[in-house]
């Protein structure tokens, strides 16, 4: 393997000059960059780690690592500021983003992309909780409540010397400045997915010398509660689908009332679930699971995140409403063994249950007030935050950020995690922002149709009135998916 070095000496006075007191504990160090591959990227990167205390207010802390890739820009004379791509979850690494950061070619021709692994996920010194591990039997059961198993893993984590209240939001992004500042940036641009917008807006509000530009996809406003809020949103999503359902032809003519087929699917499944015979889809070999109401309609909810799983959702529903889960169950086995695959639970937890579940309103649990009639998502986390350590946040952090740095916000349509209303109460704090909605997309719109173009065009020229407008036309127009085919075949 051939190494490619870039030393620097990190000097503390230098931490406290640049970035305030919190960051001055940090040791001076040397950074090594070494050529790798990233998963998905079939360009070469270089990586790198830096090495930060777990808990920087115990100067016997032990150190933990945080790991980062560079993927050079293809001129010789790239331009200073770079983008740091902020992945999503909590709990998902940087480096499970090569699929997207390799369609971003156009950024590329003058910057270099930057990938950090939070604390906790990827080569960052992860989570390791055997109690939480995903496999194969655990999706299988369509049932996904690991809050029975919680205690276990903050043992697991204790006996390992983790500190697992340290796995902050806040934390996170002193860890990223550390990068920042180890890779000898003195601005940077900030893309954010998902809750990788609350860590690029909370940057921006620790940071805001060193931040040129930042785009969000997706919102998690600094007031949502993940976890708490989701269910709420996602039930919405589930909702607009069966109403659209109703003012379309085509999916009237086939499902004339999806509302009804839930509640047959309740009144058939009782109070207590019942015993149902699935395939799996993996071995086609047959199963008997326990399936209740609260795991369909999670699973449900969990299509909802794709607009091509949405366009099977009426079918679906109708299917379990004749008593055949087997296309429900196979769509949500596939999306849950492909989430599990990226994300680190516990870190989810750390994250969570330190910056939400904290300044929890009791209303955001009061009982099966939606449509679906089912907040079983808020209540697990409910209950794997009594047992969890919960860490330091700033107090500002559930706060609008106020700022004139110009903010491109997207938004997908039909997103069930974090919809538009997100981006807009976002966009209200930041008057030199622009919001612009795919209104035919779900969760995260950058990498699809011409995302990655409007992307480079924004970060080329930060000013709106440059950006290719028949390529947002476009974009809206041509990621509508055809909700109402029956792609599922049959009767």
């Amino acid at each position: 393997m051939r190494y490619l070095k870039r030393v620097m000496a990190l000097m503390a006075p230098a931490f406290a000059l640049l970035t305030g007191c919190a960051d001055t504990n940090l040791l001076p160090q040397t950074l090594t960059l070494v050529e790798c591959r990233i998963p998905k990227l079939p360009t070469a990167a270089q990586c790198g780690t830096i090495e930060v205390p777990e808990n920087r207010e115990n100067p016997e802390s032990r150190k933990i690592t945080i790991a980062f890739a560079v993927l050079r820009a293809s001129t010789l004379k790239p331009l200073p500021d770079p983008l740091f791509i902020l992945a999503g979850g909590p709990g998902q690494a940087a480096s499970y983003l090569g699929p997207f950061a390799a369609k971003l070619t156009d950024l590329r021709k003058s910057r270099d992309i930057v990938l950090v692994d939070q604390r906790g996920t990827g080569r960052s010194s992860p989570l390791t909780c055997g109690a939480f591990a995903f496999n194969s039997a655990a999706i299988n059961k369509l049932d996904w409540d690991q809050s029975h198993k919680a205690a276990d893993c903050v043992k697991e984590l204790l006996a390992q010397g983790v500190d697992a209240a340290q796995y902050t939001t806040s934390e996170w992004v002193k860890d990223l400045n550390a990068v920042r500042l180890g890779l000898g940036y003195k601005k940077i641009n900030l893309w954010g997915g998902s809750y990788g917008t609350r860590v690029a807006i909370e940057y921006a509000r620790r940071y805001p010398d060193h931040v040129r530009s930042a785009i969000l996809d997706g919102v998690v406003s600094p007031s949502m509660q993940i976890g708490l809020d989701v269910w709420q949103t996602r039930d919405v999503a589930l909702s607009n689908i069966i109403d659209k359902c109703k003012t379309t032809r085509a999916c009237q003519a086939r499902h004339p009332d999806l509302g009804a087929a839930l509640d047959t699917i309740k009144a058939n499944l009782g109070v207590n679930g019942k015993e149902v015979v699935l395939n799996d889809p993996r071995t086609g070999q047959s199963q008997k699971h326990h399936l209740n109401f609260d795991h369909l309609i999670n699973a449900l909810q969990q299509l909802t995140y794709s607009p091509e799983l949405s366009a099977l959702l009426p079918e679906i529903i109708r299917r379990a409403a004749d008593g055949d889960y087997g296309p429900l169950y196979a769509s949500a086995n596939q999306v849950t063994a492909d989430l599990a695959k990226q994300m680190n639970i516990a870190l989810y937890y750390s994250v969570t249950c330190s910056d939400d579940v904290l300044r929890m309103a009791p209303s955001k649990t009061a009982g099966p007030t939606t449509r679906i009639g089912s907040n079983a998502l808020a209540q697990r986390t409910l209950a794997i935050c009594e047992s969890w350590p919960k860490g330091k946040i700033q107090n500002d952090a559930a706060q609008p950020l106020s700022s004139h740095l110009p903010t491109l916000i997207l938004s997908g349509g039909l997103d069930p995690a974090t919809p538009p209303s997100n981006g807009a109460e976002v966009a209200r704090s930041l008057p030199s922002s622009r919001h612009i909605i795919a209104r035919g997309y779900g969760h995260i719109v950058s990498s699809h149709a011409c995302g990655p173009r409007l992307i480079a065009a924004f970060l080329d020229q930060p000013d709106f009135s440059k950006l290719p407008t028949a390529c947002v036309d476009h974009f809206e127009k041509s990621i509508g998916p055809a909700l109402w085919a029956d792609n599922l075949g049959g009767q």
